[in-house]
């Protein structure tokens, strides 16, 4: 292919009707496909993909299906008020003469903070873009995340498709076992509202020639900042959160930290063999391995804490150039057996009980025990008159959730702690409900053999999690599918 190719795809997109999701699928495979046979190609005539019908559609359902669907943005217009006063074709018809006519603008978001978990007491700012926004940042997402997924290295894991945070723990178990034991556990202070805005679209621009859907993503950037006091500011850095193409903005921002640490490992690179690896530790030079998820990341070092201090200097000199910096208060250099937090888990080096040999064990961290058993608590406050059947709802849908995620750590007894601290709290709320002695409590809850029955309301069952099964997460490695590559089969 050659370089500053045009794209055009709607000639052939237009062939056979297709349904609105299949029809971005098969462009977005397209996408894909020329981006990774050519890395250096920037691609142009994507304007046209993004005022796509198809593409508007997809992009409306997968804003309706987000979490954030019933906020507002400056705007005070929900997704429930535009299908319900507008209606969905009406406003997507709408919406497409815009973007085609240049009429389009980007209004700015609105501001709503809200605490981080923890109990920090500090909070996290969040911007609320209005619906049409949000459509018009779905759908350029579903052009460009295809082009750009081709260059990210297989060390990030945050907001990119079929990635987990499971998969970046497993690959700190996977080297913390193989002698990767020092970690410059790092975060990046305020790394959405930090990101400079001209290297951002030089990364950006690296791959996308079409102006027309650059001055789209500039817009986003500049559209400004509507506070929780009514005053308007300017964004001249970063990208809010709460934007649906921030994640993937940021991830283009951060993809300079990824290709500057994981250069020794491509194919050229100085460890990228095992036997090179294995060279450089008998010359004792280090190696290291970067696992990022968002702004968060670690690297694991097999080496020394003067070399894992090193590369804190390198990895600080990566990020300056693109505004960002590292947190002082959140970045240390650890060792993996003293034990350290990541995604809400506690990953430490430790010798196995009653035996001499050591592994990495990964647990559940403190502060999403503290964040579980808070909103366990505000379920089932001692005076709350909330019907049962809601609260036990509300309980397995918090409770199995959060076990589910952390449920191929080592969990079990910490299931079983949670699932009799929950017991307690709903018998304690029932007996001061019903002013019930222990005897009643037992009478109802017990069989005549002494065997304890689960609390009910109707059909709906306090579910225990202890009964969630406890599995090991295997790394993946390389082998984590690509989903446009997966159509194409």
């Amino acid at each position: 292919m050659p370089k500053d190719a045009q794209v055009n795809t709607s000639a052939s997109l237009e062939e056979v009707p297709l349904g609105p999701r299949q029809r971005v699928s098969e462009m977005q495979a397209k996408l894909h496909r020329w981006a990774v046979a050519d890395p250096g190609r920037r691609f142009d005539d994507l304007f046209n993909l993004v005022h796509d019908p198809a593409t508007l559609v997809v992009a409306f359902d997968r804003v309706a299906g987000n979490r954030g669907a019933r906020a507002a943005g400056v705007d005070d217009l929900t997704v429930a008020d535009v299908e319900e006063r507008i209606g969905v074709p009406g406003f997507l018809n709408d919406l497409r003469t815009q973007i085609k006519t240049g009429a389009f603008r980007a209004l700015p978001v609105r501001e709503k903070k809200i605490p981080k978990p923890g109990g920090s007491g500090k909070v996290r700012r969040l911007g609320i873009p209005v619906v049409a926004d949000r459509v018009v940042q779905a759908a350029l997402k579903l052009v460009l995340e295809p082009i750009f997924e081709a260059d990210f290295k297989p060390v990030s894991y945050g907001f990119r498709p079929n990635r987990r945070a499971q998969d970046a723990i497993a690959e700190i178990h996977f080297f913390g076992t193989r002698g990767y034991r020092w970690v410059l556990d790092a975060d990046i202070q305020a790394c959405f509202d930090e990101i400079d805005h001209t290297p951002l679209m030089a990364r950006v621009r690296s791959r996308i020639k079409d102006k027309r859907v650059l001055a789209l993503v500039r817009a986003f950037l500049k559209a400004g900042v509507l506070t929780e006091l009514g005053e308007l500011q300017d964004t001249h850095t970063g990208t809010p959160q709460g934007g649906v193409i921030s994640p993937l903005l940021a991830n283009i921002a951060l993809s300079v930290l990824d290709e500057h640490v994981h250069r020794a490992w491509e194919p050229d690179g100085v460890m990228a063999t095992q036997r090179r690896r294995e060279r450089r530790r008998l010359k004792d030079l280090p190696n290291w391995r970067i696992v990022r998820y968002a702004d968060d990341f670690v690297v694991l070092v097999h080496g020394t804490a003067q070399d894992t201090e090193a590369l804190h200097e390198e990895i600080a000199h990566v990020l300056l150039p693109m505004g960002l910096r590292l947190s002082p208060a959140k970045t240390q250099v650890v060792h993996m057996s003293e034990g350290f937090d990541f995604l809400g888990f506690h990953i430490q080096w430790r010798r196995k009980r009653g035996t001499n040999k050591w592994h990495v064990y990964t647990f559940v961290a403190q502060r999403p025990l503290r964040s579980v058993k808070a909103k366990i608590r505000a379920l089932t406050h001692k005076t709350s008159q909330q019907d049962l059947g809601y609260v036990l709802t509300s309980l397995n849908m918090v409770m199995r959730g959060w076990a589910n995620y952390f449920r191929h750590a080592v969990a079990k007894n910490t299931f079983s702690t949670l699932d009799n601290f929950t017991w307690w709290r709903l018998i304690r709320m029932l007996r001061e409900r019903h002013h019930w002695t222990w005897s009643d409590v037992r009478r109802r809850f017990t069989t005549a053999s002494g065997r304890w029955l689960p609390i009910t309301a109707g059909e709906i069952e306090l579910r225990k999690i202890s009964e969630i099964r406890v599995t090991r997460y295997r790394y993946r490695s390389k082998s984590i599918p690509s989903p446009w590559l997966l159509q194409q089969t």
